[in-house]
């Protein structure tokens, strides 16, 4: 009876704070982050309330699981749900993303998980979607979302960077080929004002040992062609994965510069890290907990991206206006 009582109440409870909702009217802040250990106390969830952001995004370990014993990996994030500093902001405005190795399987897995299906439902009873989504039923859990209206609208596209994702090697893919179809008809019919793409690994940055889209050369190429192709301006990445914060910026084969904005550590970060002498970042490089802040400016048609830390403490502010990104 008292394991009804509790299943009820986590039901009520978490459906009331965390239901899928989606931003409404004009859309000018948004906050993300990744990298997230469900037992500390995360006091940078207080950080990011100051800001207001009108929606926060998950970018992959969103918790850390390191198991295929689902019923573990559902009490992690049962306990990630509990933690009083995260409550405050599920209270404060909805929530969206995408997951990365550590919350969908263990260190590095790719398409090989064997509790990928199971993984994918516990995603997204994280993030409370409905039980007759559509996304219940497709394998993978990407998805796009458009907010705001008119000429200022906003469509979010996640990416699953993990459910299809070959071992890297000159020919691997990290999408797979449904995935494929889907990104490109979604850009392709994309009429938004501005497109985010949210990716769990780093797209842009210089060649590093860790995971990232250049590690598989044939989707890195792949990607570039498509966003040309496609057509469409103010297209940009944000991701995670790194345990550091930078932006990147790419434009060989691209009509206008590719940014990617990484935000990673929320509760650790990777401080003992050494410069890499990354060629591609065009912001200053922090090494300590950190979030992202995304601000549009649509009447003087500027974006701000900013790297923030414990204290609310501004790292960066780094500025492209709409034209660069034509």
């Amino acid at each position: 009876m008292r394991l009804i009582i509790y299943l009820f109440f986590l039901t009520f409870f978490f459906g009331k704070l965390s239901c899928q909702n989606l931003p409404q009217g004009v859309i000018t802040k948004i906050a993300f982050g990744s990298c997230n250990l469900q037992w500390s106390r995360q006091r940078m969830w207080n950080y990011v309330i100051q800001n207001k952001p009108q929606l926060w995004i998950w970018l992959g370990d969103n918790i850390y699981s390191e198991t295929d014993n689902m019923d573990e990996m559902e009490r992690m994030y049962n306990r990630q749900k509990l933690n009083p500093n995260y409550k405050k902001l599920l209270e404060t405005c909805p929530i969206l993303g995408t997951w990365d190795d550590h919350d969908y399987g263990t260190n590095n897995i790719g398409k090989n998980f064997p509790e990928k299906k199971n993984a994918q439902q516990l995603h997204l009873d994280f993030f409370n979607v409905p039980k007759d989504s559509p996304r219940r039923k497709q394998e993978g859990i990407y998805s796009a979302f458009d907010l705001g209206e008119g000429n200022k609208s906003i469509k979010l596209i996640f990416l699953d960077t993990r459910y299809f994702r070959d071992d890297p090697s000159p020919d691997g893919d990290i999408l797979g080929e449904n995935q494929w179809k889907w990104f490109e008809n979604t850009l392709k019919e994309n009429q938004a004002s501005i497109t985010i793409i949210g990716t769990s690994v780093q797209f842009a940055a210089a060649e590093h040992p860790f995971e990232e889209w250049l590690h598989f050369p044939k989707s890195y190429e792949r990607m570039k062609k498509t966003i040309a192709q496609s057509g469409k301006n103010h297209v940009f990445f944000i991701s995670g994965d790194r345990h550091i914060s930078e932006i990147n910026k790419i434009s060989e084969g691209l009509p206008y510069p590719l940014y990617d904005f990484t935000s990673s550590g929320m509760t650790h970060s990777h401080f003992t890290y050494k410069d890499d002498g990354n060629k591609n970042r065009v912001s200053p490089l922090c090494i300590s907990q950190n979030f992202g802040i995304i601000e549009i400016d649509w009447d003087n048609q500027k974006i701000y991206l900013e790297s923030r830390g414990k204290g609310n403490f501004l790292y960066y502010k780094y500025e492209i206006p709409f034209k660069e990104l034509e």
